[in-house]
């Protein structure tokens, strides 16, 4: 069981997810049918909201470092919960994409502060468990946000979408008051720089660079439920079509179930190579089943791709819990802000670009672009290990 500070943490991370998840099942919505604009323009103003999400990890990071990640992480969450609360006065559309950009700057600012805060306040064994359960709640807290969500699709008027997103807005700011209760968690940047010493270090350490790349590369089954599962049903075979919603709640299920018990014992880089290895067979073993569903009777493209979300679910969670030990133990404990802040930057870009990516290789591709994914699933997944040994060298290396 988790206490104190971790407890605080991992409750803070509930409440804003139970505001995500209500606001992704209603948002698009509300732009469209209540604020009038076209699909094509919400696309192109989340995107910009993208680009300035991506941009803000690091600075917000350094910040973090520089001022108290406590401090920094407490006024980055409430100015994001007052930027979702931008939404419900908007306008017009040069508006909205203000306040988007707004919303993603002090969200993904706001994480990476987050991050940098709990690699302070935690160590040892309340760190690892407060990740696995981070993953955890997060997917509880979507799942509760969802069906909230799905009371206001039911009544469809104006008003029932602003009251989600006025929820969405209050989950930030108790965010923010929760983690104002936490100890406070000093500067860990010096403040003079030594001379020749850059402002953004992580911005030269190269090792970090490739291990946040290949994060990214392994990260690329995340879009593969929610955004190729439906299609390739689709287009791709005989499977019913709401086999797509059982298998994504058999992922979420066994995510609450097992995550923190999968987490267990991957503590060390060394562990977390040989995680990341284990992981890049299960997911390469997904992509072989993806691909020998294709143009399959109901009955066995069914068997097929629940086995597939089998491999994904638990590749998933021992890729993940790998990817947060090489991003905090790879990362030099006066500069966690802005490492975490480049590491999840990393991550920001390939939620931006995987789907559209995927969608391309695998609907257009069928079976060959199945081939490529698992290939470079495993090509990642052994190279995590001389990546890591160069990290480590570049980090004795360092003055």
């Amino acid at each position: 069981m988790l206490t104190g500070p971790a407890r605080k943490l991992v409750t803070a991370q509930l409440v804003t997810n139970i505001g995500n998840g209500a606001f992704a099942t209603c948002s698009a919505l509300y732009f469209t049918q209540v604020l009038g604009f076209s699909p094509a323009a919400l696309g192109l103003g989340l995107a910009a909201a993208g680009v300035a999400g991506v941009l803000a990890g690091v600075p917000a990071g350094h910040l973090a470092d520089r001022y108290g990640a406590r401090r920094v992480a407490v006024l980055l969450v409430a100015l994001t919960g007052v930027a979702a609360a931008g939404y419900l006065v908007l306008g017009s559309y040069p508006a909205f994409v203000a306040v988007a950009c707004a919303w993603a700057l002090f969200d993904r600012g706001g994480y990476a502060a987050r991050q940098a805060l709990m690699a302070t306040v935690l160590s040892g064994p309340d760190l690892v468990q407060a990740r696995a359960r981070l993953r955890v709640v997060t997917n509880i807290g979507m799942a509760i946000g969802a069906g909230i969500g799905a009371l206001a699709l039911a009544a469809d008027t104006p008003q029932a979408y602003r009251i989600v997103l006025g929820l969405d807005a209050l989950t930030f700011l108790g965010c923010a008051v929760l983690l104002r209760r936490l100890p406070a968690a000093p500067p860990t940047a010096a403040a003079e720089r030594q001379p020749g010493e850059p402002r953004l270090a992580v911005l030269r350490d190269r090792p970090y660079a490739t291990i946040t790349v290949l994060t990214m590369v392994m990260s690329l089954h995340v879009p593969v439920l929610d955004v190729i599962l439906p299609l390739w049903i689709v287009l791709h075979t005989d499977a019913p079509k709401p086999l797509t919603a059982a298998l994504v709640v058999l992922n979420t299920v066994t995510v609450v179930l097992l995550q923190v018990r999968v987490t267990t014992g991957i503590d060390t880089v060394a562990t977390a190579v040989r995680a990341t290895r284990t992981s890049a067979l299960f997911l390469a073993g997904m992509c072989l089943f993806f691909a020998a569903s294709d143009g399959r009777s109901a009955a066995v493209a069914t068997v097929l791709l629940v086995a597939a979300a089998g491999l994904h679910v638990y590749g998933e969670m021992v890729q993940s819990s790998a990817a947060w030990v090489f991003a905090y133990e790879l990362a030099p404990p006066d500069r966690q802000g802005q490492y975490q802040g480049f590491f999840n930057s990393g991550t920001a870009v390939s939620q931006m670009v995987a789907p559209a990516a995927l969608t391309l290789l695998l609907i257009e591709g069928g079976r060959p672009g199945w081939l490529v994914l698992a290939a470079a699933f495993l090509a990642a997944g052994w190279a995590t290990g001389p990546a890591t040994a160069r990290a480590h060298q570049y980090e004795r290396s360092t003055p």
